[in-house]
C-alpha cells in the first residue's frame, strides 16, 4: 500500500506518527541509517549548525561548489512553500516521485523504530545522496544543515569534513539550554577530532573552544584565523595567512551576510580540494535564497519578507534598516510561534517602525499562536507593553499584510518577518499576485 503514497500523503503519515516533533539522540536514527547501508552521502561533507545564518550559509558554500563544477547535494531545513526545497542535487529540488521513494526506503528499513518527522526525512536525503553517488561518479560535496542544536541532531550521524557554527545566541533554550555557553556546547557537537571546525562570531563561547581543543578539532575563527571587511559598495576582500581575495558583494541583502559570506568562503578553503578563486567570485555573487529581506515592489511601496524568528536575527534587520533608511515610513507586519522570544524581537526593532500588525499563525502546529496569544505576551513585558496596545490584530499573515498595505503610501516600507511560516505566508499572496500578472500580461 505505501508504494500508492503520494508525498503528501507521506508527509501527512511521517508528521502524525510522531506527535512530539522533535526528539534529540542519535541511536534510533543511526541504527536505521546503518539498516539502510547508505555509506557517505558525497566525497566530502560540510555540517553547518548555528543560532542564525545557517541557510545563508548553506547556499554561499553550495553556489561556490557549484561554481567550481562540483556535483552537490544540500539539505536544509524548514522548506518554505514545498516540501521538495529541502532536498537539492545538483542545483535542483528532489521531485516528488523520488521523495516518495526515498520515504519508501526508509520505512522498508525503520522496522519498529519511532523516527520524527526530521528524522525520516534527513534518512530520505541521505539515501537520496547515495542513490545520486550509485547513478554516476558520485556527489562531490554534500551540505547538511543542523535543525536544532548539533550534538544530538540526526545529520550528525554522519561525520563532516569541515563543521561550521555561524553564531552562537539564543534560541530554543528548552532544548539547548539556558545560556550562550551550554547552546554553544551542543553545537559544537558536530566537530570531529582533527578536522576544521569554522566559527563565525569573532567571540565564540569558551565552551566551543574548549570542546574543539579537547578533541582536536582545529578551530578557524573569523576576526582572527580570517579576516574580512568591505573596500567599496560593491566589493569586500577575504583574507586568511597566506592568501587574500577580493569577492562581489553577496547578491543577498543585509549587513550580516558578509558575515556569512566569509564563513562559507573559510569553509570551502578548509576542504581538501583545491577551490578556484573564480568559483568563489561567482558563487557569493550569484548566492540566492527565499525569504532573506527578499524585496517586492507594489505601487511604490517596497515590500521586504523575512525569516527573522529571534533576537539576535531582529537586531541584524535593525541592522538594515539603519543602513538603508527608507523614503517613508517603515511598517512592520509580525507573527511568531508560540515558544520564541518575542519581546526581545519586538524591542530589537520597536525604534525603527512607525506601526504593527500582529497575525495569527494557527497553521502551524503544537507551535503556533493566534494574534491575541502573540499581543498578551508583548503586553506582559513592560519594553513592549505600549506597543502591544496600539498594534492591530488580525488572524493571519494575508490579512495584516492586507491591512498593511492598505494604510502605506508610496515610498513606505512594510517589512513581514518572524518564522518560516510567516515568510511562507507573505510569498504566497506576493507571488501569487506576480504570477497572476505574469498570466494576464500574455
Amino acid at each position: 500500500m505505501s508504494a500508492q503514497r503520494s508525498l503528501a500523503d507521506w508527509l501527512a503519515v511521517i508528521e502524525a506518527r510522531h506527535p512530539a516533533g522533535i526528539e534529540l539522540g542519535l541511536d534510533r536514527v543511526g541504527a536505521v541509517h546503518a539498516r539502510m547501508d547508505c555509506g557517505r552521502p558525497a566525497a566530502q561533507v560540510v555540517t553547518v549548525a548555528g543560532t542564525n545564518g545557517k541557510g545563508s550559509t548553506v547556499a554561499f558554500i553550495e553556489a561556490i561548489a557549484r561554481a567550481a563544477g562540483w556535483r552537490v547535494g544540500t539539505y536544509t531545513s524548514p522548506h518554505l512553500l514545498a516540501y521538495n526545497e529541502r532536498v537539492r542535487i545538483d542545483g535542483h529540488d528532489a521531485d516528488d516521485a523520488a521523495l516518495v521513494e526515498a520515504f519508501e526506503a526508509v520505512e522498508a528499513a525503520r522496522g519498529d523504530t519511532p523516527l520524527t518527522y526530521f528524522e525520516t526525512g534527513t534518512l530520505a536525503a541521505l539515501w537520496l545522496f547515495a542513490r545520486a553517488g550509485r547513478a554516476s561518479a558520485g556527489l562531490d560535496l554534500a551540505v547538511l544543515e543542523v535543525g536544532l542544536g548539533g550534538r544530538l541532531d540526526a545529520v550528525n550521524i554522519v561525520d563532516p569534513d569541515v563543521a561550521v557554527i555561524t553564531t552562537v545566541d539564543l534560541d530554543h533554550q528548552d532544548w539547548l539550554g539556558a545560556d550562550r555557553e551550554a547552546i554553544g556546547l551542543e553545537k559544537a557537537g558536530i566537530a570531529r577530532p582533527w578536522k576544521p571546525l569554522v566559527l563565525g562570531d569573532d567571540d565564540p563561547p569558551a565552551s566551543v573552544l574548549r570542546h574543539a581543543y579537547a578533541i582536536g578539532a582545529v578551530a578557524i575563527r573569523g576576526g582572527s584565523d580570517f579576516l574580512f571587511a568591505p573596500v567599496d559598495a560593491g566589493h569586500w576582500s577575504w583574507r586568511e595567512v597566506g592568501y587574500g581575495i577580493e569577492l562581489p558583494m553577496p547578491a543577498l541583502a543585509a549587513p550580516v551576510q558578509l558575515r556569512n559570506a566569509a564563513v562559507a568562503v573559510a569553509a570551502m578553503r578548509a576542504l581538501p580540494r583545491e577551490v578556484p578563486d573564480a568559483a568563489l567570485v561567482a558563487g557569493i555573487g550569484t548566492a540566492a535564497l527565499a525569504a532573506r529581506l527578499q524585496r517586492f515592489e507594489r505601487d511604490g511601496v517596497e515590500i521586504l519578507v523575512d525569516v527573522a524568528h529571534n533576537p539576535q536575527a531582529a537586531r541584524a534587520l535593525a541592522d538594515w534598516l539603519v543602513a538603508r533608511p527608507a523614503a517613508g515610513r517603515v511598517f512592520a507586519v509580525y507573527a511568531a510561534l508560540g515558544d520564541k522570544d518575542v519581546a526581545g524581537v519586538v524591542e530589537a526593532l520597536a525604534p525603527h517602525v512607525a506601526r504593527w500588525w500582529l497575525a495569527g499563525l494557527d497553521g502551524a502546529g503544537a507551535r503556533g499562536q493566534d494574534a491575541a496569544g502573540l499581543q498578551a505576551r508583548l503586553a506582559a513585558v513592560a519594553a513592549t507593553a505600549a506597543l502591544a496596545g496600539s498594534a492591530a490584530r488580525h488572524a493571519d499573515v494575508a490579512g495584516a499584510l492586507d491591512a498593511a498595505r492598505g494604510a502605506a503610501q508610496a515610498g513606505d516600507r512594510i517589512l513581514v518577518f518572524g518564522s518560516f511560516h510567516t515568510a511562507a505566508a507573505a510569498l504566497a499572496v506576493l507571488q501569487g499576485e506576480a504570477e497572476r500578472r505574469d498570466d494576464a500580461g500574455r
